[in-house]
């Protein structure tokens, strides 16, 4: 398993899995007119990842600028996966990149690292 890579479009966001060098990135935006059609087949790679990951040290990069109440569900999801491989032993450090002139983005980070017991969280400002 090398890499799982999807090309931005208007309503999803790239997605850059590369699972050689253990770097995941999703950057974008993200409302696809099907979310389970889009983010399935994410969280199938994903699940297929972290089940060979073992202790080894995985960094996850979100970069998003805008995601709906559905894709909210489909990010939630895909961090409680990484927050139990690091449960299971994986150091996971997650990065939270948002402008920092968006509060409601880094409110939403600050939200989601609240439900992870394992993996580490950090909010990072994006670079102006």
């Amino acid at each position: 398993m090398e890499t799982f890579e999807r090309a931005a479009t208007d309503r999803s966001p790239e997605v850059d899995f590369d699972f050689a060098n253990h770097h995941l990135r999703i950057k974008g935006e993200s409302y696809p007119e099907d979310v389970n059609a889009f983010y399935g087949p994410v969280l199938e790679a994903l699940e297929a990842y972290l089940q060979q990951l073992g202790e080894r040290t995985c960094r996850v990069d979100f970069e998003l600028l805008y995601f709906n109440s559905s894709s909210a569900k489909a990010i939630m999801t895909l961090l409680e996966r990484l927050d139990d491989a690091a449960a299971r032993g994986a150091s996971i450090s997650i990065h939270w990149h948002y402008d920092e002139e968006d509060d409601t983005m880094e409110e939403l980070g600050e939200e989601f690292s609240e439900d992870l017991e394992h993996a580490e969280f950090r909010l990072e400002k994006l670079p102006t």
